[in-house]
């Protein structure tokens, strides 16, 4: 089996603080980690690993977290493709200097 790559720092940082996010949003809403368990139909141990910001937690379970906490709208947002500057920018650049009108033919195919 293949060793997966280390996880790059500011990607490890994010899953931290992605986790500590939900541990904040779990207790704002007096539930306890069994109870977060239950509702998105996973173990208390991967509750607490996606606490954790451990990088194997799947992405599914992350997914129900936002919509037992009701943000799953974020969630959605997250490549929302008229939000994509990049991809809107790089689009850009391939968009053509002239627009021509095509020619016009006659009945026989003629210029």
């Amino acid at each position: 089996m293949k060793n997966p790559s280390p996880i790059p720092l500011p990607v490890e940082r994010s899953l931290v603080q992605f986790g500590k996010g939900i541990s904040l949003a779990r207790r704002r809403r007096r539930l306890s980690q069994q109870d977060l368990a239950e509702r998105i139909g996973a173990s208390v141990q991967t509750v607490r690993r996606m606490e954790a910001g451990h990088p194997g937690t799947a992405l599914v379970n992350l997914v129900r977290a936002l919509q037992v906490f009701g943000d799953l709208d974020r969630f959605d947002r997250l490549f929302d493709t008229a939000e994509d500057a990049i991809g809107l920018v790089l689009m850009d650049e391939q968009l053509p200097q002239r627009i021509r009108r095509p020619r016009i033919t006659d009945e026989t195919g003629a210029f």
